[in-house]
């Protein structure tokens, strides 16, 4: 198979669906594809694989299940085994070792994207631009809200992946801002600015 966004796409939709679950997949995408950009990797094969990562959740639910059951599906399509072993690495109990960029990048951007555009909704303008890494990490204390994500293993995540966790969020937010619309947010007029 070759690593296209297409192709991608089309796993992603025929297993999903899900509106908020493809607004995740595409959400990391993004943020992954701006991590390669930033870093010089190879931005199809990292947005393929932040597309792909929670293609088979709907299907497989639980962690007894996701993504470990959904390898022999990949295979089956002709995904290549790295890619795959990319994707087993995003849930930790797969066991498959996070031991480059990608999959480092992709455990710490699996949460942060769909958190920052919780945040951004809530906020008056449900813009990216008013949101930064001080409003982030002030919505990351209530923990009545998005109560699913685990703050711990977001700010862990970053850290082995080497980045500073306001850079973190600020490049996250740059990486979202070109699909706004897509992620249901008024469309970005600038740039996000740490504070």
């Amino acid at each position: 198979m070759e690593i296209t966004r297409e192709n991608a796409r089309a796993i992603l939709d025929e297993y999903v669906e899900s509106p908020a679950l493809i607004r995740h997949c595409v959400a990391v995408e993004a943020s992954m594809r701006e991590y390669a950009r930033r870093l010089g990797e190879d931005e199809e094969r990292w947005g393929f694989v932040g597309l792909i990562h929670d293609f088979d959740f709907e299907i497989h639910p639980t962690l007894d299940q996701h993504p470990q059951d959904g390898a022999p599906i990949l295979r089956e399509k002709g995904v290549p085994e790295e890619i795959i072993q990319d994707v087993l690495s995003h849930a930790e109990h797969t066991a498959v070792p996070r031991d480059t960029n990608l999959r480092k990048a992709l455990a710490a951007v699996d949460e942060l994207p769909s958190f920052i555009v919780a945040v951004a909704l809530v906020r008056p303008s449900k813009s990216l631009d008013d949101v930064k890494p001080r409003s982030v990490k002030k919505k990351m204390k209530d923990k009545a809200f998005a109560r699913a994500v685990d703050r711990d293993e977001m700010r862990h995540a970053a850290e082995v992946f080497g980045v500073d966790f306001d850079a973190h969020i600020v490049t996250v937010i740059e990486g979202l801002k070109p699909i706004s619309a897509e992620l249901g947010l008024a469309a970005s007029q600038g740039a996000a600015v740490g504070d």
